[in-house]
């Protein structure tokens, strides 16, 4: 299948979930056999137009992100390609509408890609109109679903598909030293690790070992907090750490520690119960994690700082593990299957697959 990407920033201009999450849908539909092509802003010094990063073409609509010229010239450019499908991100919002019109001409069903942390700075009626727009609308939970929908999308016009992980890889490494509880997340305004820290010190009087992962503008303001706290001598911050290295630490944590307050999709989470680990996650309004453990039995949902101090010593009675395959659903391969049937749903829609 033939696959045209629209973005006029990739994660190669923005360091944002959202962009990154795209990159790694090309790259996924790349390896599945597809041939795939990022049509974007140049962000690569050569004076060619276009380049190929694992099996990925990333083809130069303008030298840099400009918004009007990008998308005056997006329509053309899709039209002669001939797509069997289109997929786009929402921001600019513009991009949308252009590639719509490119779709139109090329006869290439629409995909928005929209992830929840775009930060949309247009007009809403814009905004709005790029939602209603396509054939489908893609967000990673039901939770950003629901905002779409809020927009003028409707329940037909909008699918949930997930973040995915490398389950080889979690096979792959070695479980580190046993540690009881761990947290990961920047560790910025939205962190909320104060809520942990509470949980965790009201069981000063018992035996744990916590590890803190993540780096951000507050790290130091939760390492006085657990300091004031007198658990310190008990958390380690490890600091940013790679995937290898999370990896290690959550094959040899027992339980996994989700408060954040905002949470498009809890990827670290995923991963954690991948690695074995039981689910502690603290309802939030505008988190999304409670829905990856609605069912399972090796988690606990909680709504206050003594729930979580119940839930770890609860987690304490279910057996360590550091793998499961339940989460196996949620790998690479699997879930970039799910990207392929809602194109061959579209195309069939438009009755020439």
């Amino acid at each position: 299948m033939r696959v045209a990407m629209v973005a006029m920033e990739t994660a190669h201009h923005r360091d944002t979930r959202g962009a990154h999450r795209f990159d790694r849908i090309a790259s996924q539909l790349a390896d599945a056999g597809h041939d795939v092509t990022v049509f974007c802003a140049q962000w690569w010094d050569e004076r060619r137009t276009a380049r190929e990063i694992d099996g990925v073409r990333y083809r130069g609509v303008t030298l840099g992100p400009a918004t009007a010229a990008f998308c005056a010239r997006i329509p053309a450019l899709l039209a002669a390609h001939r797509p069997d499908v289109i997929h786009v991100t929402p921001s600019p919002a513009e991009q949308v509408i252009a590639a719509r019109t490119g779709g139109v001409i090329a006869r290439s069903p629409l995909v928005l890609e929209w992830f929840g942390d775009e930060g949309l700075d247009a007009e809403a009626w814009l905004t709005e109109r790029a939602v209603r727009t396509p054939a489908m609308v893609v967000t990673p939970s039901e939770m950003i679903r629901t905002e779409v929908r809020e927009l003028g999308a409707t329940e037909a016009t909008t699918r949930a598909i997930p973040e995915s992980i490398d389950f080889d890889r979690v096979r792959a490494v070695e479980p580190g030293e046993d540690v009881d509880v761990v947290f990961a997340n920047r560790l910025d305004d939205s962190a909320n690790v104060e809520d942990m820290l509470l949980g965790l010190a009201e069981l000063r009087n018992r035996g744990w070992q916590a590890t803190v992962i993540g780096d951000g503008p507050h790290r130091a303001d939760y390492e006085r907090q657990a300091a004031e706290l007198r658990i310190d001598d008990r958390i380690r911050f490890a600091g940013t750490c790679d995937r290898d290295e999370r990896l290690a630490i959550y094959r040899g944590a027992h339980a996994f520690v989700q408060t954040a307050y905002r949470e498009q999709f809890p990827t670290e989470l995923l991963w954690a119960l991948a690695c074995g680990c039981v689910g502690i996650v603290e309802y939030q309004a505008e988190s999304a994690a409670h829905e990856l453990i609605e069912g399972y039995d090796r988690s606990f949902r909680v709504t206050s700082a003594q729930g979580l101090a119940d839930a770890i010593l609860e987690a304490g009675d279910l057996e360590r593990r550091d793998v499961d395959d339940r989460w196996a659903e949620y790998d690479r391969a699997a879930v970039a299957r799910r990207y392929e049937e809602t194109y061959e749903e579209l195309c069939g829609d438009y009755g020439w697959l």
